[in-house]
């Protein structure tokens, strides 16, 4: 009796909408941070305009390489999947960390141990997010800081709040040569700092750090005792094959530094032209890879062994390399010299980006010549933030090289009709 009187009661509040409150579950509130990402800005931004039909549109807004993924590595892919049927290692098969470590020799002349100074990634943009997950220390009290260019690949900025740090950002402006503005952070602030990422080539202006950069920024690591992120995933499209862009790991090398405190992260994407293969690596300071690696083994994150046998293929041939190259080159020669009087472009130490000044603010030259000239390219100000007075991305724009050489031609001669009509 007791029993059925105790469900008949069950009955009525599940069934009669007697109501219920329930809290809702809840999630990180470091998420509330992250802003939209420049792309999702960039749609929003677009709302409402419709290109002229007649023109075709050029999308040089995203730095997504276009070029032919070489055929041999697509049979290097093809040729591996027969390592689906086995779970890969979290640290990459021998022969993969081994393909790097000879790469980094050729190309570096540095020597990292393939067993334990180079783990392979999915990718650069995946392993600079969780690197931060593993390298910051939230609790020694006071929050920490990751200090990264501004400028800036959003990237950083999403890892770090995720990590539970909060952001410094060092401005870098066209006129004085991009460099970093060091004084901006007070003494405070750098104490604070557990990592330093920096991006050479840089995205999006394209500066590279020379020796005397590198050395300014192992002298504050070693006073602040902060880390070193080296993102250096446009390394190697370059144009004087002779002067390649200086790496991190090099550059302490030529220093006569160990790699302590510093690691590098490099990615086949715009290299070899695999996006979608998300295959990179990371290497240096041997026990920051050791704990990254606890990390990512409990993050989950191997690397299929179908693109690694893809990755050991590319990671061994430059060939391919040169002549990905030879084609950006062609494009910069053809492009700037067309855009050089209507908007000052000049050419960058490396990367496929060109840096542009616009002679309005940014958003309205993107959203004006996206309805009128059906090219797309990115407003600046979407890959910085404010930050000392200041949005040092604000009148510029980001056009990325990345479409065959008559395409970009076209859209240069677009963009200078554009610029001419305002």
């Amino acid at each position: 009796m007791t029993v059925h009187i105790l469900h008949s009661i069950r009955a009525g509040f599940l069934y009669n909408r007697i109501p219920v409150s329930a809290p809702r579950p809840t999630v990180n509130p470091d998420l509330r941070k992250l802003q939209a990402y420049p792309f999702e800005k960039l749609r929003q931004l677009m709302a409402g305009v419709v290109p002229d039909p007649r023109s075709k549109a050029i999308r040089l807004h995203i730095g997504e390489p276009r070029h032919e993924t070489p055929v041999f590595i697509k049979e290097a892919l093809v040729e591996g999947l027969g390592g689906l049927a086995a779970y890969p290692a979290t640290s990459g098969q021998p022969a993969l960390r081994q393909a790097i470590a000879a790469w980094m020799k050729r190309r570096y002349a540095v020597d990292a141990d393939p067993e334990s100074g180079i783990l392979p990634v999915n990718g650069s943009r995946e392993a600079l997010f969780s690197f931060m997950q593993a390298a910051i220390d939230p609790s020694r009290g006071e929050t920490p800081l990751v200090v990264c260019p501004n400028p800036f690949y959003q990237i950083y900025e999403g890892g770090a709040y995720l990590a539970g740090a909060d952001v410094r950002f060092l401005n870098t402006v066209r006129e004085n040569g991009f460099a970093f503005d060091y004084e901006s952070l007070a003494e405070e602030e750098w104490r604070r700092a557990q990592l330093l990422i920096v991006c050479s080539p840089a995205n999006p202006t394209g500066k590279v750090l020379d020796i005397d950069d590198w050395e300014r920024l192992f002298a504050l690591s070693d006073r602040y005792g902060f880390a070193i992120a080296s993102d250096e995933c446009y390394s190697e499209i370059y144009f004087d094959e002779g002067r390649p862009p200086l790496g991190g790991l090099q550059a302490a090398a030529r220093l006569g530094r160990s790699f302590d405190r510093l690691v590098m992260f490099s990615s086949l994407s715009k290299r070899s032209n695999v996006p979608g293969m998300r295959s990179g690596f990371v290497a240096g300071d041997a026990a920051m890879l050791k704990d990254f690696l606890l990390y990512r083994t409990y993050h989950g994150s191997a690397m299929s062994p179908a693109f690694q046998a893809a990755s050991v293929a590319a990671w061994k041939d430059e060939a391919h390399v040169v002549a990905n190259r030879d084609q950006y080159r062609a494009k910069f020669a053809a492009v700037v010299p067309i855009l050089e009087n209507a908007l000052g472009a000049a050419m960058p130490d490396a990367s496929f980006y060109l840096w542009l000044k616009t002679p309005i603010a940014d958003t309205d030259f993107a959203r004006r010549l996206a309805a009128e000239q059906n090219v797309h390219v990115l407003p600046g100000s979407f890959l910085a933030r404010e930050a000392h007075g200041v949005n040092p991305g604000a009148g510029h724009v980001r056009v990325a090289l990345v479409e065959p050489l008559a395409e970009c031609v076209e859209a240069a001669g677009r963009i200078q009709r554009f610029v001419n009509s305002l």
